[in-house]
């Protein structure tokens, strides 16, 4: 087993192999069993995570800082806007600055067509590793955190276990791709049967969709694509994983009033009882949050019995400190 991730970026879900994310995940628990039992894991002492944020964020600053300093090191938020990128510094100064100041890097930058090119400029500039904490392509630590509670409640043997990944309107802003996209990268490898369902303006990238396909002709497991207006109910049938949520018509339009105008016709794509009765009967409901209560996901179900949205918002913690003790030691 690859288990030597020093100095490694993480920015794509295929930067690590299946069995390098297994490490990942062998680690992610040993330190959530040592976290419980008040165990010291202070793998990272003297060390500094240099988080830079382009977007608001709850779970993901939180569960950063709490990591470093569980692992004995400092995270440090940098708002973008309090910075002099707007002002000349360019990628190859935040890299080659913060490469030598820092042990690491962490960005958050998800605007459309922006976000993923800028990881990948300051990580060329880098001489320390540059982590992803989500841009408008990936989101590879929630995507890690996912797999981390799935295996949790239905066992690390994932093999013909199906996974609903479906689109849930939202009256909010237009949120990014990269969940959804990350979610049919990474679970295929593990044996899961991916489904996909949108509405039919909800693509998502054709070359993510590509690669998709290639993990489950590798995995030898079944990857399905339901482009429907009326797809989320036949698809949620016999699913023992229902990941409803929403993401932006991003590939038709980044404008938020006609990206609103196409997402309000479809409001009855909802997360309810009703629909997760179509699952099967311990059939587990995920959603990265923030969610819109009762209106993308019923209180009913996100407070129910089948959800384990907060079990994932844990895991966050757990996962990100495995990669940050893997590649920053």
């Amino acid at each position: 087993m690859r288990t030597d991730l020093r100095n490694r970026d993480l920015i794509g879900d295929l930067d690590f192999s299946k069995e390098e994310v297994e490490t990942v995940l062998d680690v992610a628990w040993d330190l959530k069993r040592k976290r419980a039992l008040g165990e010291p894991h202070a793998y990272l002492r003297d060390k500094v995570l240099a988080m830079l944020f382009f977007y608001s964020s709850t779970r993901t600053r939180g569960s950063f800082e709490a990591g470093m300093a569980q692992l004995g090191g400092h995270g440090a938020f940098i708002d973008s806007e309090t910075t002099q990128i707007s002002h000349g510094d360019t990628e190859r100064e935040m890299g080659e600055i913060f490469g030598r100041y820092y042990d690491a890097i962490a960005i958050r930058h998800v605007t459309w067509g922006t976000g993923n090119r800028y990881l990948n400029l300051v990580a060329e500039a880098s001489r320390v590793p540059v982590l992803n904490m989500q841009c408008e392509i990936y989101h590879p630590f929630q995507c890690l955190a996912d797999l981390m509670t799935i295996m949790e409640i239905k066992g690390r043997d994932l093999r013909k276990r199906k996974m609903v990944i479906s689109w849930a309107y939202a009256s909010s802003y237009l949120k990014p791709v990269s969940v959804p996209q990350s979610l049919i990268l990474q679970m295929p490898r593990f044996g899961m049967d991916v489904v996909l369902v949108h509405p039919p303006e909800f693509n998502l990238m054709p070359e993510i969709i590509d690669q998709a396909q290639e993990q489950a002709r590798i995995a030898k497991t079944s990857f399905e694509v339901i482009s429907d207006k009326d797809g989320m109910e036949k698809a949620v049938k016999d699913a023992d994983v229902v990941y409803a949520k929403s993401w932006g018509p991003l590939l038709v339009t980044d404008d938020p009033e006609e990206g609103k105008k196409i997402q309000d016709k479809y409001k009855h794509w909802i997360t309810d009882s009703k629909l997760m009765s179509k699952a099967k009967e311990d059939a587990i409901y995920m959603h990265p949050l923030p969610a819109d209560r009762d209106i993308e996901v019923t209180s009913e179900v996100m407070d129910g019995p089948s959800s384990v949205v907060f079990d994932e918002a844990e895991n966050r913690l757990h996962a990100q400190k495995a990669v940050l003790a893997l590649t920053m030691r």
